[in-house]
C-alpha cells in the first residue's frame, strides 16, 4: 500500500475524481464516516475516516482486470486490516459504510454518541 514516489498520470487523476464523485453522491453517509483528507493515488483514492467500526484510512482502487473496485481498510500505522475485493461502483458507498460506520443498533449509537434526546420516547 505504499504509493510514495509514484508519479500520477492523468488516468490516475481522472479515476480519483471519479471515485470521489461516486462517494459525494451520498454526502450524508460519507459525512457520518468523519470523511477527511482525500488524496488521489495510483488508480484510486485514499482518505481518512473515524467511524464506529473503523478508524483510520480507507483506500479505494480501481481493479482494471475486473473493471471493479477493491477497498482496503488500513489502521493508523498504515497496516491493512481488511480487504474487500470486486465491488461494483454503485455498491461502493454501501460497502464502505458497512465496514466503517454501520452497526446493528446504529440509531441508538448515534443518539448515545452525540447525547441526542429522543423526545418521542421521553413523552411515553
Amino acid at each position: 500500500m505504499n504509493n510514495n514516489n509514484i508519479e500520477l498520470t492523468q488516468e490516475d487523476m481522472d479515476m480519483g475524481k471519479h471515485i470521489y464523485s461516486i462517494l459525494l453522491a451520498q454526502p450524508t453517509i460519507i459525512m457520518s464516516w468523519g470523511f477527511q483528507s482525500p488524496v488521489v493515488i495510483k488508480l484510486g483514492l485514499r482518505f481518512r475516516v473515524n467511524g464506529f467500526l473503523h478508524q483510520g484510512v480507507v483506500v479505494v482502487k480501481y481493479n482494471e482486470g475486473a473493471d471493479l473496485f477493491d477497498i482496503y481498510l488500513l489502521d493508523n500505522a498504515n497496516q491493512v486490516k481488511e480487504t474487500i475485493e470486486e465491488i461494483y461502483f454503485d455498491e461502493l458507498v454501501e460497502v464502505i459504510d458497512n465496514h466503517v460506520e454501520r452497526v446493528v443498533n446504529y440509531n441508538e449509537r448515534v443518539n448515545e454518541e452525540y447525547n441526542i434526546i429522543n423526545y418521542d420516547e421521553e413523552s411515553n
